[in-house]
């Protein structure tokens, strides 16, 4: 992906009462809708307006803040409302995607859920934000379901009303653990020394754990630091801590970490050889692309990620899509996992809409088919997804991870390449403490 972001939480999950929905908005609310129309869209080409039969979504995203820029999941969702309205719609209903610039600002995000308060959609679908708080409660509050988003906060796997598609943070990190057991040496996290940062050590850990290994040692970094050269000391120092095994650092500093690893590149020459890994968020292809590619400082890494290599044939009805409604868009990388969970995404709030027949669609039909044991499929690109109110992990606070599995890559030659298939670390994260 080619955004790369800190990793924000809450500490308490929220109720799992379920709100009702909002009653009409008020005459003030619209109007106050009608301003928040600057940084948000609608699909050029698809229905213009809400009619009697017509389905509103929404796709939010940073579409130009900087590192965390990720504006290629609300231009899929665009390209996905041409591609879905040529067949017919959904289930013969016109879909109209609004789309709106989340900026990786609260008040912004906060803005963008309103607008979907305002214009009445069923969903907010396939969407980047590392503000849930700031936006869930709105959403909440007035029913609508938050289908696929990214899975940046431990508001995602918590909230009632959000359907995650991926195991977020919390499997990658279990999963690089449980990998680096059997490869590595000692391992040193490196990682934010924030509230949000001190969960990482326990997910990495019980990977680890589970494979036998030692903890790893926890090394705290400030989040917003310009320079990390002596936390790469320290780094290279535990993991090259005299035990004759090839050690590894893995840094987890979200979109710091291209900043760690300039650091570590200088520092690494005066220390013994160790390895590198981190998860899908901290690095993909275009960081490592910009990073010096085959010549740079992730060659040799371990990746964790969520779903099977860009290249896989299963990405095929996506790219598809791409082909048909965007060819020619730069915005638009199939190879980028933001876009793939909207692709996901989309692919869940499709069966959700089809499962009603000719029933009406709003957000509390649509919410109540995807908790009513709807069985999502999506061409193997994920286990077959299915919601409950309390899932397998809500014994260590995460009730909505419904999809623990994870794919492990490792860059060779400077690119991506999946080592092998699925891990499910559902076992693993039971025993996290956290």
């Amino acid at each position: 992906m080619t955004g790369r972001r800190r990793i924000r939480s809450t500490v308490l999950p929220r109720s799992l009462v379920r709100p009702a929905r909002a009653g009409a908005l008020s005459a003030g609310a619209l109007a106050a809708g009608a301003a928040l129309v600057a940084g948000c869209g609608i699909v050029p080409g698809v229905t213009e307006g809400p009619g009697d039969d017509t389905i509103t979504v929404m796709t939010w995203a940073p579409e130009d803040a900087g590192a965390t820029t990720k504006p290629g999941m609300p231009a899929f969702a665009e390209a996905y409302g041409r591609w879905v309205n040529a067949q017919g719609g959904i289930g013969g209903r016109p879909l109209r995607v609004l789309t709106c610039d989340e900026r990786d600002d609260a008040v912004a995000a906060a803005r963008c859920a309103r607008r979907a308060v305002a214009e009445d959609a069923v969903a907010v679908v396939g969407s980047y934000s590392q503000h849930g708080d700031a936006f869930l409660p709105t959403l909440e509050t007035a029913g609508i379901p938050y289908i696929g988003g990214y899975g940046l906060t431990h508001d995602e796997f918590t909230s009632p009303l959000s359907y995650p598609v991926n195991g977020g943070q919390p499997a990658l990190l279990a999963g690089l653990g449980r990998t680096l057991a059997d490869a590595c040496g000692p391992v040193a996290l490196v990682r934010p020394d924030t509230i949000a940062g001190d969960q990482l050590p326990p997910l990495l850990d019980s990977g680890l754990a589970a494979g036998g290994h030692d903890p790893s040692g926890d090394l705290r970094a400030a989040e917003a630091a310009t320079s990390y050269g002596d936390t790469a000391e320290r780094a290279l120092e535990h993991a090259a801590a005299g035990t004759g095994e090839r050690g590894c650092v893995v840094p987890a500093l979200g979109d710091r970490t291209d900043i760690f690893m300039d650091s570590f590149r200088r520092a690494r020459a005066e220390h013994p050889e160790v390895r590198t890994a981190t998860v899908l968020g901290s690095v993909d292809q275009t960081v490592l692309d910009a990073s010096g590619g085959a010549s740079g400082p992730y060659e040799g890494a371990y990746v964790t990620g969520w779903y099977p290599e860009a290249g896989d044939a299963r990405w095929d009805p996506m790219k598809e899509v791409v082909r048909a409604e965007a060819f020619g868009d730069n915005r638009i990388d199939p190879t980028d996992a933001g876009v793939q969970t909207t692709w996901i995404a989309y692919t869940v709030l499709r069966q959700a809409v089809e499962s009603l027949g000719d029933g009406e669609v709003t957000a509390d039909t649509v919410t109540a088919a995807l908790d009513g044991g709807l069985k999502v499929t999506t061409g193997d690109v994920t286990p077959t997804l299915r919601w409950k109110f309390q899932d397998t992990l809500a014994s260590i606070g995460l009730p909505r991870l419904v999809n623990a599995n994870v794919t492990l890559h490792v860059v060779e030659k400077g690119r991506l390449t999946a080592a092998d298939g699925f891990t499910d670390v559902t076992s693993t994260l039971q025993d996290a403490a956290l």
